[in-house]
């Protein structure tokens, strides 16, 4: 394999960062897109920045352009059971706009058939805007896992949703190679990169969403099988650095931690070629 994955860095990398301070350290850094973070929570509950102000949106297309980089997804769609697609209209219209080509979704809806009614809907409207909806599957979620992910994907049955990949919940769902290759290639459009520590058992709940949302370590520290992982895509998939680790950031500014982020990252594919 050549080293050629591109990569982007998500925002949970560098929280600390304005919109434009992230494309501008991607840049520096050597990677090649940026994700978006247009929602935290529901449409009308939890926008950020990008949803609400047209003119921080040309401003950041500017400086996509003049830095060479390109949005690839837009962060999060959240599937719950009060969820309507219609609030989720103007989002992907941003999404869109600002040059992103995946919607990261979550759903977390008890009643399947709803859910389901909900993510093609999305998919419909995402469609038709150029996106693709990817799935992600989170532990403490209603889908949890890549078996679970799978089968609601096969009775979705959508050409825009897809799996997006993140190796920290794959390692803790207890997800495997196999129930990888059961799935079509062409589910996997990104994957989001990071490594993390064994545990003999699963952490409970509130550490699990600590661990993904602020605690995370760079590719080679831990002990998940990374190179194993990427070895099971034979294209070379964008690699999304989602790595936020809030007690480094104490002491390490942002762009040191991107760059160590990227050159684990690199030693990583060198380790695969």
């Amino acid at each position: 394999m050549e080293q050629s994955w591109p990569l982007s860095l998500s925002y949970y990398t560098v929280p600390e960062l304005d919109a434009l301070e992230v494309v501008a350290v991607a840049a520096e850094s050597g990677c090649s897109h940026v994700g978006l973070r247009l929602l935290s929570g529901q449409p009308g509950d939890s926008e950020m920045p990008l949803m609400l102000e047209p003119a921080l949106r040309r401003q950041l297309l500017t400086e996509m352009a003049a830095r060479g980089v390109s949005a690839l997804d837009a962060n999060t769609a959240r599937m719950i059971p009060q969820s309507r697609v219609v609030n989720f209209l103007p989002f992907l219209d941003v999404a869109a706009a600002l040059g992103a080509k995946h919607v990261l979704t979550t759903v977390d809806d008890p009643e399947e058939a709803r859910a389901l009614d909900n993510v093609t809907a999305l998919c419909d409207a995402a469609a038709e805007r150029g996106l693709t909806i990817d799935l992600e599957f989170v532990p403490w979620l209603s889908i949890r896992d890549v078996r679970s992910a799978a089968a609601f994907l096969r009775r979705c049955n959508h050409p825009a949703a897809g799996i997006a990949l993140d190796a920290l919940h794959f390692y803790r769902s207890g997800s495997s190679l196999e129930d990888l290759a059961d799935c079509p290639a062409d589910w996997f459009r990104y994957l989001q990169l990071c490594d993390a520590p064994l545990r003999e058992r699963s952490p409970e709940r509130d550490a699990r969403i600590h661990e993904a949302v602020k605690e995370r370590l760079l590719p080679g520290d831990g002990d998940i099988d990374l190179a194993g992982l990427l070895r099971a895509f034979t294209d070379r998939l964008p690699l999304a650095l989602e790595i936020p680790q809030s007690e480094v950031s104490k002491t390490l500014p942002a762009r040191i931690r991107v760059s160590r982020a990227v050159q684990a990252t690199r030693t990583l594919l060198d380790s695969i070629s």
